[in-house]
Parts: C-alpha cells; sequence; structure tokens
C-alpha cells in the first residue's frame, strides 16, 4: 500500500515534510490580513515549500500560535498525504476502485494476494478513545482569538479556509462514525461565538442540515482544524455519497482513525486534529456571508448561508492553525485537484472503459472543462461519453465543456488537443449542446444562478455513419529514421561540444 509511514496527525507530517527539507519557517512578522496570502501564493507559484509562520500578527498584536499554510502547494505535497510518491497515484487509483468494486477470490494464492485489500477495509474502523490530544485545553469560547486570515482586500473579514465540518443526518446514531459527512466548507468568523458555514444545496453537510430542519431541531456541527493529512485530504475528495469520508481515510492512512466524543454535541470529533470548535446550527438561522475571493479569480455574490453557535472550542496544550488561501490558478486548490484527476481515473475508466486518459486543467478552475481521449471503435461513441462523464458524478455536472479525442492524443499537451479539434472536428456535425443544466451559481458566465448549458466538442476521427467521406491518413515517419536522425545529431552535438 504506502511507503511512507503513518501520519496520525498534522504535527507528525509537518515534521516529516522538515525532514526532507520542504518546509520553511519563517520568523518575521507577517499579517493575517491580506499579507499572508500574498507570501501563500507566491510560495506556491515557485513551487516552494509548506509555510509555518511563527509571528503571525493580528493588527498590532502576535497571534497566539503559529500558522501553518502552502501544506498542500505541490503534487508531491499531496501525493506524501497520502503516503506515496507521485508515480505511485496510479497504482493508489487502481487499488481503491478495485477496493469498492473487488473481484471473486480465486482460490487460497488470489485470496493470500487479497491481503493488503483485507487489511485496508479493516482501517477503515475508526477506534474510539476516551482522552485526546485536542481536548488537552478546553478553551475560551472565542472565535477571534484564532489566527484566522482575511485573504482578500476584497473580502468581508476574516474566513476559515481549512476546516473539515463533521454533521450527521438527524436520527442516526452519534457513534456510527461511518454516517457521517465530512466537507471542507469556508466558514465566516461573525463574532467571537458566530461563524457562517458555507455550504451549497447539493453537499452533504446542507443534505444533513434539511433532515433537522424537517424535524424542527437544532444540528450538531464540529469543525476540525489542523486534522492528520489523510483524513484533510479525504475530506476534500469527490467521492460517491455512499462513501464514507472518516473510513476512506483510514485505506489512505493505513492506520485506524482516532475519534472521542465531543465535549458539548453529540458527535465524535478527530483524537488528534490541532483544535476542535463544536456548535449547533438552528433551522432557518442564516446570515449573509461575503464577499470573498473564491477560485474562479473573482469575488463571490453575499449570499444567505447557515449561522453556526458555537459551544466549545477545545485544542492541544500547544495548537498550530491551519490556513489557505484560494483564487484563480494555481491555488492550493487546484494542485491537490491535480492529483485527484488522476487519483479517480481508474474508478472513471471503471464505469466507462474506453476511456484512457482524462485531464481536467487547473486553468480553468479545476474542473470547468475536461479533455477526454477514447479507444474508439464505433460511431457517435464520443457523445456517449460525454453524456455517461456528466452524469456521473455530481462534480462532473459543473464540467461546462467536454473534448473527447482519440488515444492517439496527449490530453495533457495543448498543442495535441488543438491539432485534433482543428483536423478533426466539424462545427456543424460535432457539437453538443445542452441548455438549462446544472452549474455552480459562482459562474458569473451563465445567465441565471445554478443553471447553465454544456456544451461538447467531438474531436474524435470519424467512423462509420458520422461521415461520407475517406478519412486521411496521419502523417509520421518511419521509426529506424527517427531513430537514426536522433543518433546523427546527438553525435554532431558532442563533437561539436569538444
Amino acid at each position: 500500500m504506502r511507503h511512507l509511514p503513518a501520519f496520525p496527525d498534522l504535527r507528525a507530517f509537518l515534521g516529516w515534510l522538515d525532514s526532507q527539507g520542504d518546509l520553511l519557517r519563517l520568523s518575521d512578522p507577517v499579517d493575517l490580513k491580506h499579507e499572508m496570502t500574498a507570501v501563500q501564493m507566491a510560495a506556491l507559484r515557485r513551487g516552494g515549500p509548506a509555510l509555518r509562520f511563527d509571528a503571525a500578527r493580528q493588527g498590532d498584536r502576535r497571534a497566539g500560535m503559529p500558522v501553518v499554510a502552502n501544506l498542500f502547494g505541490t503534487r508531491t505535497r499531496v501525493a506524501a498525504g497520502l503516503g506515496r510518491s507521485p508515480d505511485e497515484i496510479d497504482d493508489l487509483g487502481a487499488f481503491l476502485a478495485a477496493l469498492r468494486t473487488p473481484a471473486p477470490v480465486g482460490g487460497l494464492r488470489d485470496a493470500l494476494a487479497r491481503w493488503p485489500m483485507l487489511k485496508a477495509a479493516l482501517a477503515t474502523r475508526p477506534q474510539v478513545l476516551r482522552r485526546a490530544p485536542v481536548q488537552e485545553v478546553m478553551a475560551e469560547t472565542d472565535l477571534t482569538a484564532l489566527p484566522v486570515q482575511t485573504p482578500w482586500p476584497g473580502d468581508a473579514g476574516p474566513l476559515i479556509t481549512w476546516p473539515v465540518v463533521m454533521t450527521r443526518a438527524h436520527g442516526t446514531d452519534p457513534g456510527a462514525a461511518h454516517v457521517y459527512n465530512l466537507g471542507v466548507y469556508r466558514a465566516q468568523v461573525l463574532g467571537a461565538d458566530r461563524l457562517i458555514l458555507r455550504w451549497l444545496a447539493h453537499r452533504g453537510g446542507a443534505a444533513h442540515a434539511r433532515t433537522w430542519a424537517r424535524a424542527a431541531a437544532a444540528m450538531p456541527v464540529a469543525l476540525a482544524l489542523g486534522a492528520d493529512p489523510a483524513l484533510l485530504l479525504s475530506a476534500a475528495l469527490p467521492l460517491p455519497e455512499t462513501v464514507s469520508e472518516l473510513s476512506f481515510s483510514g485505506v489512505l492512512r493505513g492506520t485506524r482513525a482516532e475519534l472521542v466524543p465531543a465535549r458539548t454535541v453529540p458527535l465524535m470529533v478527530p483524537a488528534r486534529a490541532e483544535i476542535v470548535v463544536e456548535g449547533w446550527v438552528h433551522p432557518g438561522e442564516v446570515a449573509p456571508e461575503g464577499p470573498f475571493g473564491d477560485h474562479t479569480g473573482y469575488y463571490n455574490a453575499v449570499e444567505n448561508f447557515p449561522v453556526m453557535r458555537v459551544s466549545a472550542i477545545t485544542h492541544r496544550r500547544d495548537p498550530l492553525y491551519l490556513s489557505t488561501a484560494t483564487g484563480r490558478p494555481p491555488d492550493e486548490p487546484s494542485v491537490i485537484g491535480e492529483v485527484f484527476n488522476r487519483l479517480s481515473l481508474p474508478l472513471i475508466r471503471g464505469q466507462i472503459p474506453e476511456i484512457r486518459d482524462l485531464w481536467l486543467p487547473p486553468a480553468a478552475c479545476s474542473y470547468r472543462v475536461a479533455i477526454v481521449s477514447i479507444d474508439k471503435r464505433y460511431p457517435g461513441q464520443a457523445r456517449r461519453v460525454m453524456m455517461a462523464l456528466w452524469g456521473m458524478l455530481p462534480q462532473f455536472s459543473y464540467t461546462k465543456m467536454i473534448v473527447v479525442v482519440d488515444d492517439d492524443i496527449d490530453v495533457r499537451s495543448w498543442d495535441d488537443v488543438m491539432w485534433a479539434v482543428s483536423t478533426r472536428m466539424d462545427p456543424g456535425r460535432d457539437l453538443v449542446q445542452l441548455s438549462d443544466t446544472p452549474m455552480d451559481y459562482l459562474d458569473f458566465a451563465s445567465a441565471r444562478e445554478g443553471l447553465s448549458g454544456k456544451l461538447g466538442l467531438d474531436a474524435t476521427t470519424k467512423i462509420g455513419a458520422e461521415t461520407d467521406r475517406a478519412w486521411g491518413q496521419v502523417m509520421a515517419p518511419d521509426p529506424a529514421h527517427e531513430a537514426r536522425a536522433a543518433a546523427l545529431l546527438d553525435a554532431a552535438w558532442r563533437k561539436a561540444a569538444e
């Protein structure tokens, strides 16, 4: 499974990054308002290390704890958070796809070969502790004491950007962790004991909130700040609704998740998180959230979202505060998305076997555009793949444009893709256009909030009934001549260098 050690908490991961020379400690004062974002973005765009701000400042006073940022600012660190090197992500994706739909066991040898899969399944069962590091200190219920960033100049105020928000549906057992939803939803700090949770209608937290509202009951909520990397990445992954993020984190971590009962709400919380904020969301209590800079590169509009009344804050004796900033890519979410793209490919192939590769360009806000290569065998196949992708996962329902190409095209090469679009696509025949389909309402290009069109481009070679013309033959040199040319040029360059 994983060749890196299991990281039980954030500080273990930071210690490992430090040993690899991939953690930078900043002792100079850096203001949480706007300035820290500039430092984070500069480090990320240079492919720099994770950052620990030891002298973060809230205006004229020093923050009460260090701030960690740019944690997953490179693909290598995202892979490390999964316990692997970047070149092992494809194998991990294949393993996870097999874990979801295992083939029948074929004898003792096959059963023994499945041991890693069995071990991973056992690691999905959380372990409940009676005492936990995250509850070493019962702090004053004051959100303003946390070093919360105000990322962008046009932001409405301090914004918690890396919370793992934990909820469960009304009527479920608080001890049944597999029914929990974990999501990363930004949270605007309104004051000492109130914040706004921005969860969209299709997300798990919002679905749980509706069950409590129907029962006219307040919903318990917990925010884990500074969780271990497996839990952070599981909460961010676009997992199917039937897959528990807590359980999935055990598979990624290679060890069982450790939980502890919260102090003031009927929920289990990560035992080794740095900070936990507990509270309640009351039906119908909302407040205007925003504006805040978002992953689109624009400030979103002000809208009402649920208010959480904080009932407790617990933390370690020497806590770290984990933060990030989102903006026009590249940003940390877009880097994470690149790795998740590769991780999900085997699962996508399991549903749509003809897909050979799929790329979600980070510059397209990670999911707005998809480039797909297929092993084309019959007329109309490209259109079938488009429809299958749009309906496969909720995240693909927000993909505005899908370009389908043949498997001789490198989906990550813009030159390759544009050549295919220019020579294999006829706008009068090969465009698929849909209207009034679901869309992220932050997309200001759409005429109406939450609804947008979809565009599919079939840039594959046309076969059978798709065309009445004989298709051209792709030019390619003789491989032997290519090898000879390379040898001649290499020899000439070496001689010239002497």
